[in-house]
């Protein structure tokens, strides 16, 4: 199945409803779904984060303008790639392990759908990355990404019925937090500011 990414990534943003009706009836590997999305998809916010650590900076209160190294926002890049990479494909399983307890029809390739196709609005709105200080609004995009998401569950992608939807999205929300709690909290101690960073 070949893909139209440009399409697929404006109506989950513009027109969710209507695109996760499209998207239950869509027959796609979990292999395709990956390589033709959420990797390059992913790779948005993976470069924004490099050009604005490395190449544009940050003031850091009381310190000054920093920069990250070149090599060391390189390979900041790439384990935040690797580790999102993984974190959405963990969330896809989990959604897929909870759906028995909310009477729901497990099924792993809408369940990696649903993991895969709501962080849309956050990957796309990853570019703001290239101006750190802008980085904060990736927070909005992310509560719309909820939306979208509630909106899956509700399609319904795992044939919830209505009444558990909620609460299946609740669950669900409080695992993909843990997921990228931890994804910050390690890429944090790998790259300690006082190690990676150089005055501009």
């Amino acid at each position: 199945m070949k893909m139209d990414i440009v399409s697929r990534t404006q109506q989950i943003i513009l027109k969710p409803k209507e695109e996760w009706t499209k998207i239950k009836e869509e027959k796609i590997t979990l292999a395709e779904l990956f390589t033709s999305y959420a990797m390059i998809l992913l790779a948005i916010p993976a470069i924004a984060q490099f050009i604005g650590m490395s190449l544009v900076g940050r003031r850091i209160p009381f310190a000054g303008w920093y920069r990250m190294g070149i090599g060391s926002g390189l390979l900041y890049a790439i384990f935040f790639y690797v580790f999102s990479l993984v974190s959405v494909y963990v969330f896809g399983i989990i959604i897929n392990a909870l759906a028995p307890t909310f009477s729901s029809k497990s099924g792993a390739t809408d369940a990696m759908k649903l993991a895969v196709y709501s962080m849309t609005p956050v990957w796309v709105a990853g570019v703001l990355y290239i101006i750190p200080f802008l980085g904060w609004l990736v927070i909005l995009a992310g509560l719309y990404a909820i939306y979208v998401l509630y909106l899956g569950f509700s399609c319904p992608m795992m044939e919830t019925p209505k009444e558990k939807v909620l609460a299946y999205l609740i669950v669900s929300l409080v695992v993909v937090a843990i997921l990228w709690v931890v994804v910050a909290v390690i890429l944090g101690a790998i790259f300690a500011v006082g190690g990676v960073y150089s005055t501009i």
